[in-house]
Formats: C-alpha cells, structure tokens, sequence
C-alpha cells in the first residue's frame, strides 16, 4: 500500500511540474502602509506565485528550460488590514535571445486599478469560463497576455489564442464592480490592452515584433551588423500605426518595453542609419523622442 502512495505522490509532483509554463517571480510590497501583520502579506505573496506557476496555461509542452521568466510586483497602497487590498501590479516579462545570454523585454505594463479580496490561507480559484475572483482573474489576464507576447515573438500572430483566452477574462468580469474591466474606466485599462491585442488594426505591430525578434535579434549573436540591419529595414512599419491610435495602450505598452533596447542596439549603426532610426522613432513614439536624440549624438 505504501509503495501506491508513494507512486501516487510522485505522479501528481510530476504532473503539477510537467504542467508550469511560467517562471513567475512575485513580489508582495506595501511602502506606503504600515503593515503590523507582515506575515499575512508574505502568504499572499506566496499564493500568487503558487497560482501562477501551477498552472497550465498554454496548450503545447514546455521543457524547464523554455519556461517563461517573469516578475509580479504588487505595490499594496490600502488595507483594511483583513481581506480587502487596493494596489498596483507591476507586470514584466522577457524571452531569451538565441546563442547569448540577453533576454528581451517583451511585457512592462504598470496596472494601476487593482482592488481585490483575500483571506488569508484560502485558495485562489479561477474558472476559464467564469469570474470567480478579482485576484485570480487580474493574475490569469496577464498569464495569458505575458504566454501570447511570448508566442508572438516566436512565431507570426502565435499569440492570437491566448489573447483571446484574456478577453474572455475581461467579458466575464464586466459584470463586476472591479475597475480596469470596462471600455470607460480609462484609456489605459485592461480592456483596451486586450481590446487591441485582438484588434486587426494592429496586426503589422504584432508582425513587426515577430520580425524584429526572430529575424532580427535572434540572428545578431552570429552576426550583429546583418540582424542590425534588418532591424533598421522594418523600422519604417511603426509609422503605419493610425496616427489617431499613437495614444492607444497595445502601442504604448510596446514602446515602454521597447525604447531603451532600440537605442542599445541601434547606437552601433552607421551614423546614417542612426539618423534614420531617430528620425522614424521620434514619429512612431514622440512619448520617448528625448531618448532617441541620443542616437544622433553618438
């Protein structure tokens, strides 16, 4: 009998780790409050990294190795000092470049809507199909927003069911007092994240960071000025996003991960080539056009 359990053990601890797709990393901080039960925050923090890293959440295998490296930074700024949290959730995730040991931002969003609920010891369940919670519904949204940027960046729109999955979050939790669900809670909501994500009209973006990465940054360890190059060669595709969408939160979310990382790789160039990098991101990204002047100056 106790070699049955044993066996029956060891198949669900083999299971729980053949079925994590992320490396997620999670942060519980509260700077601003003060804090008498600390341990109830290192137990949330502790729940949150548990749910993100035992579930599946995409549909192919994934080896140890290709699981996806990101952070969670929740930055509690009111508690009622029992289940009830309001704060900000930091999101980042990256992708590793191929040959080298640089890793590729590929998520940096700031959300700064979110209100949830938790006991502590309780467990945090979430349904695919309906709202079940705020804090496992805001959690599983980026699971599914981070597991899609990644499939993106590996192959062209390889992304496009896990966005979907996140919009199937946000319609299911609409009919919920929760803020960052709905089209006018701001312009910078999770609904206009994944809104545009699943949007045609910014299908070349999601092309171009395809390109960018596979064709660009993926050949550069072998050859720096060829993938260089290439990068400099579809540049000209950020300026075909609706002037009238620059403020839209898919374009901005993109050059908030992506603006320094332009700069470091094209700082190289030619001097020509920089001048054109500059010239074509200062338009596509007037919010950062300060950092891109230094690539004239280099």
């Amino acid at each position: 009998m106790k070699i049955y359990i044993t066996l029956a053990v060891l198949f669900f601890i083999c299971c729980a780790a053949h079925a994590q797709d992320l490396n997620a990393r999670v942060k519980v901080v509260a700077p601003k409050i003060q804090v008498t039960n600390k341990r109830a925050l290192q137990i949330l923090q502790t729940a949150m990294k548990d749910f993100l890293n035992g579930r599946k959440w995409s549909t192919d295998e994934i080896a140890p190795k290709e699981r996806i490296d990101c952070n969670f930074v929740l930055n509690i700024t009111a508690w009622d000092g029992s289940s009830t949290f309001s704060g900000e959730l930091q999101v980042q995730s990256s992708r590793p470049v191929f040959n080298s040991t640089y890793t590729a931002t590929l998520v940096n969003i700031n959300d700064k809507d979110f209100d949830f609920t938790y006991t502590e010891g309780q467990t945090i369940d979430y349904s695919d199909q309906n709202f079940q919670s705020n804090l496992s519904s805001v959690m599983a949204f980026y699971a599914y927003i981070i597991v899609g940027m990644d499939y993106d960046s590996f192959s062209k729109y390889g992304g496009t069911q896990y966005f979907a999955n996140a919009q199937t979050i946000a319609i299911n939790a609409q009919t919920t007092s929760f803020k960052g669900w709905k089209a006018f809670d701001n312009n910078l909501s999770r609904y206009w994240l994944v809104e545009n994500l699943n949007n045609k009209i910014y299908s070349n973006l999601r092309e171009f960071i395809y390109n960018y990465h596979r064709n660009g940054l993926d050949i550069m360890a072998d050859n720096a000025s060829k993938g260089r190059k290439y990068i400099g060669s579809i540049l000209p595709v950020l300026n075909q996003i609706d002037r009238k969408r620059l403020g839209s939160y898919f374009p901005l979310a993109f050059f908030t991960a992506k603006n320094a990382e332009f700069v470091s790789i094209l700082s190289n160039a030619s001097p020509q080539d920089r001048m054109q990098a500059m010239n074509i991101l200062s338009l596509a990204d007037p919010a950062n056009g300060g950092k891109y002047q230094s690539l004239k100056a280099r």
